[in-house]
């Protein structure tokens, strides 16, 4: 037993007097925390089976599932996922469905207020009968199996987040889980994951403020010949009929702002056309419509957090001959973290019955999401195409204007159950472009901006803003998770893919035939930019002009793949994924530093092991240190003759810059000389990042330093007298970029002696870089502080950062803590898949006081991986605890 978890049973035992002084209810929540721990053994019914299942928690209390049919084995995942994380389960239906207010009051009702303007739950009812036959049986069996293990449970009985919630609010029974509640959470996650719509509203923002020059510098073009492509030209090519080629497009940001956008060019005439996509109007109905997204919780992690690692070597750099793949998506850091892993296995693999598989699932979808079974490996990391479109609406009344003529806005009302509080209505309005975001909440409908338009007479009208995103649109992606999860050739997991909707997703793919391949599948819509010589989805377009509606997807057939490629290796860590400009998914790439990172390590390796492939996990150098660092070196840190007290100051920094002079680009989390000069480098990134650009930039929009800012800065080192050098805020000077690089210094010395200390040898990153796994619910500054300590799992100091495999990723505008990180790490051997090794961020248990709560947190935080068990030998190796599921009608344990 860890000393945590130790820690957290002995905390328990004294939490009924420390709550009770802060009027809580102490006994009733030590009552419900003991009471909501689940059996891992013995015996307990579950009806519909066909047949008794077996359920073996190994030693890290993963779940292992043994059954004679796929709905057995489902309804037994069900069962399963409900002992182990209903909360999250729960939590993220109340999300998900618009609903959080019934589970806590009038905190959800803003995020509320959002998701039921996009529907998202509407999507999933239109999207469940048109999934297969067997997709909707093994949905209704999950949810017969989570809705046993609920029967005759009370809620404190089920977890105890109920109990400290219902002391605060009144909370009904648990409702019955149901098809539509796993349908629904896979439209949150595509909603996390989807391309570039906040750079097309911040774009859209931008203009008119800054110059069309200073606009390219920070949404910089992708870099080939510094970071390859995921598949070169070699690898793959378009197809030379592609039908969704579009002359307009481009890949590069380069004359991709039209003069006529930006300041100084008239663009604040609210005139007839797409000047008034970028007029003030306009831009003050998207800043409102950024406001009311920020309502959304992030469920699976947004932005540049939702990058990832991934990677597969084909036999022939291997030491056993067999492909090794690895895998570690980037997500937003909870506790219990966003994945739960469990191993799916029909006793007799035939064609009634094919499951055998193993790996990361949701807690509240049945299958596997990423992992391997006996013959295939797959992982995924985000592709991230532009699948949201913006439009401005030019709309009066409750008319819109489209193609010359006013047709009707769609409404309906919603009502939101708030606890505690009187239900709310609100009416959600729509376009033939989906709803109107614009409309959500108060703020941001009083930010739609009334202006005459001309050609409709001088009428004043508001513009309002509608979303298109591809997530609204019903979408067969549960079908495309079981049979990826029973396919056993690379036909078999493309065709699998074909239907993988929402979200898009980089494939990697390897099996035990030898074989490696990718994929990019997903709906990628076809339609004309808003703007000449920018790509498509750049801007927000005019909704009144049909001509820049989609026009349909991508076909399948014509996005990206590969098989066996002549190098043997495939990396895809969110970098470009072709040079091709067709068909179009995205400009918004990441850098790729990480991916060349992978590259380079790769590169150096002979007769690789799945060790290897672990430990390039947590590489930790920063490779745009090569590029910042010679430039700080370069600075010259000497005041005018005269003024003492400048030098002194400029010495006082030199002495922390020399931390710098041979420092190798590594970010650990310790006390080293590494260590110390990454604390300084990344407190001079930060400070740069603000002097450099948030003088100029919107308070919402500051630079957070990830992957795009460093781009951006790349290119403006080579241009000294650029625009962006010049601080706004000093209007008498101009600085240029070597008083600006030395700024960074100077302030990262004096920020760092008050943080840490004087000495800069005693500077360590890991003191600044910190990571706390707070409970999404109960982690809040609200709850008492007894209560946070017992669900959080922790505080920990963390290596690596933004742009670095270690991908534990941090925000400049918000300080140094980590917001994302590898929510999970798995490599696979495909020659000896019991030595495949995983880690979870968090622990399988949703329950504090249970043994694996937070059991593999250390390793995951030191970049240990633990042994993945996937034969029965393996398993019952490791000493199990079972529990056998029985068709019978006795009474349930």
């Amino acid at each position: 037993m860890s000393r945590l978890v130790l820690a957290r049973r002995v905390v328990v035992g004294v939490l009924a007097v420390v709550l009770v002084a802060a009027v809580v209810a102490g006994v009733v929540v030590v009552t419900a925390v003991r009471d909501s721990l689940p059996r891992h053994t013995g015996e307990a019914t579950l009806p519909g089976l066909s047949a008794s299942v077996t359920v073996k928690r190994d030693d890290s209390g993963v779940p292992h599932i043994y059954g004679d049919s796929v709905t057995d084995i489902a309804r037994a995942q069900g069962y399963v996922h409900a002992q182990e994380r209903f909360f999250q389960m729960d939590l993220r239906r109340h999300i998900t469905a618009g609903r959080l207010s019934e589970l806590v009051g009038s905190a959800g009702l803003e995020t509320d207020k959002v998701i039921r303007t996009m529907g998202w739950r509407r999507v999933a009812e239109a999207e469940l009968p048109q999934l297969e036959p067997e997709t909707r049986q093994v949905l209704q069996a999950y949810a017969d199996g989570v809705n046993r293990y609920l029967r005759g449970r009370s809620p404190g009985e089920v977890s105890a987040e109920y109990t400290v919630l219902g002391l605060q609010l009144p909370l009904g029974e648990i409702e019955e889980w149901t098809p539509l509640d796993s349908l629904t959470w896979l439209k949150a996650m595509a909603w996390d994951l989807r391309g570039d719509e906040t750079d097309e509203l911040a774009r859209a923002r931008l203009t008119g403020r800054l110059t069309r020059a200073q606009i390219e510098a920070i949404y910089p073009s992708y870099d080939e010949d510094a970071h390859p492509p995921i598949l070169s030209a070699d690898e793959w090519q378009p197809g030379d009929d592609y039908p969704g080629a579009s002359t307009s497009s481009t890949s590069s940001a380069s004359s991709a702002v039209p003069e006529a956008l930006t300041a100084g060019s008239g663009a604040d005439d609210a005139a007839a056309g797409t000047g008034a996509v970028t007029s003030a109007g306009a831009r003050a109905a998207y800043a409102a419509v950024e406001d009311a997204l920020e309502a959304v919780p992030q469920l699976v992690g947004r932005g540049e957090g939702v990058g990832s690692n991934s990677w597969v070597v084909s036999g022939e750099h291997t030491a056993s001959g067999k492909p090794l793949l690895a895998n570690d998506p980037h997500l937003g850091v909870e506790q219990p973290g966003v994945w739960i892993q469990n191993s799916l296995h029909c006793r007799t693999v035939d064609a009634d019955c094919p499951l055998d598989v193993s790996g990361f699932s949701f807690a509240g979808v049945p299958g596997v999401i990423i992992g391997h079974n006996a013959d295939i490996a797959w992982g995924f990391t985000n592709l991230g195409p532009d699948v949201s479109d913006y439009y401005l609406e030019r709309v009066v009344g409750d008319t819109y204007l489209r193609d010359g003529s006013w047709k009707p806005v769609q409404s309906r009302t919603e009502t939101i159950k708030v606890a505690g509080k009187a239900d709310q209505r609100i009416t959600v309005r729509s376009t033939t472009h989906g709803p109107i975001m614009s409309d959500v909440l108060q703020s941001v409908r009083e930010g739609g901006a009334r202006a005459p338009t001309s050609g409709d007479g001088g009428t004043a009208q508001d513009y309002a803003v509608s979303l298109a995103w591809t997530g609204l649109q019903p979408g067969r992606t549960a079908d495309a998770i079981l049979q990826i999860d029973t396919a056993s050739t690379f036909e078999e997991f493309r065709q699998a893919a074909s239907s993988f909707a929402v979200p898009a997703q980089n494939l990697v793919y390897a099996d035990r035939e030898g074989h490696i391949g990718y994929q990019a599948p997903g709906q990628v819509p076809v339609r004309r930019s808003a703007f000449a010589k920018s790509p498509p989805g750049y801007w927000p377009a005019p909704g009144w002009d049909s001509s820049y509606d989609w026009t349909g997807y991508v076909p399948f057939e014509d996005l990206p793949w590969t098989l066996d490629p002549k190098d043997g290796v495939i990396v895809a860590a969110n970098q470009e994924v072709t040079d091709s400009l067709t068909p179009f998914l995205t400009s918004e790439w990441d850098a790729g530093w990480r991916s060349t990172r992978i590259g380079q390590r790769l590169d150096g390796l002979e007769d690789a092991t799945a060790a290897d492939m672990a430990r390039i996990q947590t590489d930790d150098r920063d490779l745009f240190a090569r590029t910042l660092v010679p430039a700080l070196l370069a600075v010259p840190l000497e005041a005018p003759e005269g003024e003492s007290d400048q030098q002194d100051l400029l010495d006082f920094t030199e002495e922390a810059r020399n931390l710098l002079r041979g420092w190798d680009g590594s970010t650990p989390a310790s006390d080293s000389d590494a260590s110390a000069a990454a604390a300084y480098y990344n407190t001079v990134w930060s400070n740069l990042c603000d002097l450099l650009f948030d003088d100029e930039l919107p308070v919402d929009m500051k630079a957070d330093g990830g992957e795009r800012w460093r781009a951006a800065v790349q290119r403006l080192l080579t241009d000294p007298e650029n625009d962006w050098w010049d601080n706004k805020l000093t209007p008498n000077v101009t600085e240029g970029r070597d008083e600006i690089l030395r700024q960074a210094l100077v302030q990262a010395r004096l920020e760092l002696t008050k943080e840490i200390g004087k000495d800069p040898q005693q500077w360590d990153w890991g003191k600044l870089h910190r990571l706390t796994l707070r409970h999404q619910v109960l982690g809040g500054d609200s709850t008492p502080g007894i209560v946070r300590w017992l669900f959080d799992a922790g505080t920990y100091e963390m290596p690596g950062g933004s742009a670095i495999v270690n991908a534990n990723g941090w925000d400049a505008s918000q300080g140094y803590d980590v917001s994302w990180a590898p929510s999970m790490r798995m490599v696979v051997d495909l020659d000896d898949l019991d030595g495949s090794t995983w880690v979870d961020q968090s622990g399988v248990s949703g329950h504090v006081t249970d043994d694996h709560y937070a059991d593999q947190v250390d390793d995951w935080v030191a970049g240990r991986q633990r042994a993945w068990p996937f034969t029965a030998r393996a398993v019952d190796a490791t000493d199990p605890d079972v529990m056998t599921l029985r068709p019978d009608a006795e009474p349930a344990s």
